[in-house]
């Protein structure tokens, strides 16, 4: 168990940006807007969120101006692929390059650290928070062990990521909402001829899908690091796309997925526990490519036919 019980609780901690941006992507693609834009997103709300809790020193006003600029991307992708009817996949490569450039540039000249904000500490990052009576359960073999070394002493963004799956599940497959939401990416002129706006249920899945790209980068930024650096996202857009892929569009098969792809980050930075397990030593740059190697496998379709929304990636337009 001690062994095992860091390297799970690393898995939690760097699961979460993938799960805020999985969720974010179900979101939008289940409408029929593809976007591959979540890594963009995630990174300016990065930076932004640790420039603002930086300057101000409260990590809530970070987190705002965070999930503020991930909604500004997300309304000029939603206006460019939903108003214009533009390609979806060109609007959100724009939207990587635009994000890797600007927030390295505007970073250098608020702050002239090259590229980074300064680091944050105390009410400028979020601290962690240790439950009821885990201190007093944390003798207690096993069960006891893994409530007060992997269920407690996490950030609150952590639980408000695992509290995103059932709430998402329950918004696409319980409301109204989400069934019109759905309705969406599969027959959109279905959804018009009802009476019902496909654009305004299109920009909404790109607003939620904006807020909860908000949540992943000030995670990144101001809950798993004390600050932003330069490309801090590192993939985790495109590795949540991955994801969102191998869970074939579900909110709970989102949640294993992204674990996975924790575990396997998790791992690269234990070596010692993957020399143990397999009893052979493995080389560290192996591992840190691991969750990149399961991404192009699954992008390629090894793991199984996914089927899209059959609307998915293509602009509506209405009849007259």
């Amino acid at each position: 168990m001690d062994l095992i019980l860091p390297v799970l609780d690393t898995t939690v901690r760097l699961a979460i940006p993938l799960l805020f941006a999985c969720l974010a992507g179900l979101f939008s693609e289940r409408a029929g807007i593809f976007d591959i834009g979540l890594e963009g997103k995630m990174l300016a709300a990065a930076f932004f969120s640790a420039a603002l809790a930086a300057v101000t020193g409260s990590v809530w006003l970070g987190l705002l101006a965070g999930i503020a600029a991930s909604i500004t991307l997300s309304a000029i992708h939603g206006i460019a692929s939903i108003t214009f009817r533009g390609n979806q996949l060109i609007s959100g490569v724009a939207i990587n390059f635009l994000a890797a450039g600007l927030t390295v540039l505007i970073a250098q000249d608020w702050f002239q650290q090259g590229g980074r904000t300064p680091s944050l500490i105390g009410g400028a990052r979020f601290e962690t928070i240790d439950l009821p009576f885990a201190e007093a359960l944390s003798g207690v073999p096993i069960f006891g062990q893994i409530y007060a070394d992997l269920i407690s002493g996490h950030t609150i963004l952590v639980y408000v990521g695992f509290l995103c799956v059932p709430l998402t599940w329950w918004i696409l497959f319980r409301t109204r909402f989400g069934l019109r939401l759905r309705a969406v990416g599969e027959n959109p002129a279905a959804v018009d001829t009802a009476g019902i706006s496909v654009v305004w249920l299109r920009f909404a899945a790109v607003g939620i899908c904006g807020i909860l790209c908000g949540l992943a980068g000030a995670y990144l930024a101001t809950g798993l690091q004390a600050g932003f650096v330069k490309d801090m996202s590192s993939g985790r857009g495109f590795i949540a796309l991955a994801a969102l892929i191998f869970a074939k569009w579900r909110p709970w098969y989102a949640l294993y997925a992204t674990l996975l792809f924790g575990f396997l980050q998790a791992l690269s930075l234990r070596p010692d526990v993957v020399e143990l397990i397999f009893r052979v030593p493995m080389p560290v740059q192996f591992l840190d490519a691991l969750p990149y190697i399961l991404t192009v496998v699954i992008l390629a379709g090894f793991v199984g036919k996914a089927i899209p929304p059959k609307a998915g990636g293509e602009p509506y337009v209405k009849e007259r």
